[in-house]
């Protein structure tokens, strides 16, 4: 199954404007004058994604990029954009081994080239309990495993963020235990809606949200779509993901958007959506984050709240 999406980021926003936008703040960062930049308009928009729809407005470039978590940056939600700007990205590869065909270090361009990049705008939900509309651009990660071939024997993907304390400064604390690790069931990384982020809104991927590329996952909780990767491997075995070898009582492998699952220490049946201002009131989170139609088969049978 292959489909690509309908809306494209020209239609969220229009590119002239957007990258008008983007030099008007640049000019105001010159001038000091960046706080009385007039907002970035868009309208609210109906995104039809062969059979999936939402009338959700995405968030903007701004809110996208000023309020998200990196911990190797720093546990506050602007400490990314803070921090980022040191990280060096270019040159970057990726090492892919495990049950594979071809394993080897890959440079970015060799793991890019070829693929078909599409526009997709997702959901976002992040176990914290707040969400986004994200317009993300990348290459469904099913294209990169049939390039590497996958073995028989493979059952699950397991991914590896960049470790660099001298440029990531969050690593110089014992946060987590670094480098971050997350993983996927084989199946769930074949699904067509999983994405290697490449870019937001027809740009490249800011280094703030994982640049130059990252794991997105949509009808899972934010945690599980790994930032700046560098590592790939096919495993046999389920591999042990940072936050679940954190707590296991509060952070599983599958971790899927389930409305009926409480995190230990808040509900998870309502969403504050970033963007809406104080008095927006919260919206209910839908199961699988919506995706249901393309994801929920893959967990038949299985009982969500032992497996969550």
């Amino acid at each position: 199954m292959r489909f690509k999406s309908e809306l494209k980021y020209s239609e969220v926003t229009p590119r002239a404007a957007y990258l008008n936008r983007r030099q008007i703040m640049a000019a105001a960062a010159g001038t000091g004058l960046l706080a009385a930049t007039p907002a970035f308009a868009q309208e609210k928009v109906d995104v039809s994604f062969n059979g999936f729809d939402t009338s959700e407005k995405p968030n903007s470039f701004e809110e996208i990029t000023n309020y998200n978590n990196f911990y190797e940056f720093g546990t506050g939600k602007e400490d990314p954009a803070a921090n980022a700007g040191q990280l060096t990205t270019d040159p970057w590869s990726v090492e892919i081994g495990g049950l594979v065909d071809k394993p080897g270090t890959y440079d970015l361009a060799d793991v890019i080239g070829g693929k078909d990049i599409d526009e997709r705008i997702y959901r976002f939900r992040c176990v914290e309990g707040w969400s986004m509309v994200i317009p993300w651009n990348g290459f469904e990660l099913n294209q990169l495993l049939a390039q590497v071939g996958v073995q028989p024997s493979a059952k699950y993907v397991r991914f590896e963020t960049l470790y660099r304390p001298d440029e990531m400064p969050g690593q110089r604390r014992a946060i987590l235990d670094w480098p971050y690790v997350e993983g996927l069931r084989l199946d769930e990384a074949m699904n067509p809606l999983t994405l290697m982020a490449t870019g937001l809104y027809g740009e490249d991927l800011p280094k703030q949200n994982g640049a130059p590329l990252r794991l997105v996952v949509p009808w899972k909780y934010g945690f599980k779509s790994i930032k700046s990767i560098v590592k790939i491997d096919l495993t046999a075995e389920e591999p042990v993901n940072t936050w679940k070898d954190a707590n296991f009582r509060e952070y599983g492998f599958y971790s899927n958007v389930n409305p009926t699952v409480n995190h230990p220490r808040w509900s998870q049946a309502q969403e504050r959506r970033i963007g809406g201002g104080v008095f927006a009131k919260p919206q209910e989170t839908l199961m699988f984050n919506g995706y249901g139609d393309w994801v929920a088969d893959m967990y038949a049978g299985m009982d969500l709240t032992k497996f969550f």
